[in-house]
C-alpha cells in the first residue's frame, strides 16, 4: 500500500495511493491502521463485515475509516486487511480480517481519535486514485 504522512498542525494527515477505487479504499484502512500498531504482528483470524454509505467519494471515505476506527476505540479490535467487496460512489460493503486487541501480543504506536473533514479529497486520475486525510490525535 502507498501512503506517507503530511504535516498539519495538531493532527496529523496522510496523502494515500490505489491502482483503482478499491484499492485506495482499502490502502487508506491499511494506513490508518499502519499507524495504530504492527500490522506485521497481527494474525487475522476473525472476520466481520462493514457497510458504510456516503453523499460522494469523500465522504464515502471519512464514513469508511471512521467505521474502522470505532472498531479499535470502541471494541478494542485491530484490523489486519479489508477486502472491499462492494464499492459505488455512495456505498461500500467490505470483509474484514482482524484481531482482539491482546496487550501481551499487541504494541500500540500511536492514538488516532477522530477522522476529519478537514481538507478530505479523493479523486481519481489517469494512472491511479489519490486522497488526502486528517487525522485528529
Amino acid at each position: 500500500m502507498k501512503y506517507k504522512l503530511i504535516d498539519h498542525t495538531a493532527d496529523f494527515g496522510m496523502q494515500i495511493f490505489g491502482s483503482d477505487a478499491k484499492d485506495l479504499f482499502a490502502g487508506s484502512a491499511h494506513a490508518m491502521f499502519d499507524q495504530i500498531t504492527d500490522i506485521k504482528a497481527l494474525k487475522g483470524m476473525d472476520e466481520c463485515k462493514i457497510h458504510v454509505i456516503g453523499y460522494d467519494w469523500s465522504d464515502l471515505m471519512v464514513n469508511w475509516l471512521r467505521e474502522l476506527l470505532y472498531l479499535w476505540s470502541g471494541r478494542e479490535i485491530l484490523v489486519k486487511t479489508t477486502n472491499i467487496l462492494y464499492l459505488t460512489e455512495y456505498e461500500l460493503s467490505a470483509n474484514v480480517k482482524f484481531d482482539h486487541y491482546n496487550p501481551d501480543q499487541h504494541v500500540i504506536k500511536g492514538e488516532i481519535k477522530a477522522v476529519t473533514y478537514h481538507r478530505i479529497q479523493v479523486k481519481s486520475g489517469p494512472e491511479e486514485w489519490e486522497a488526502v486525510i486528517i487525522f485528529d490525535v
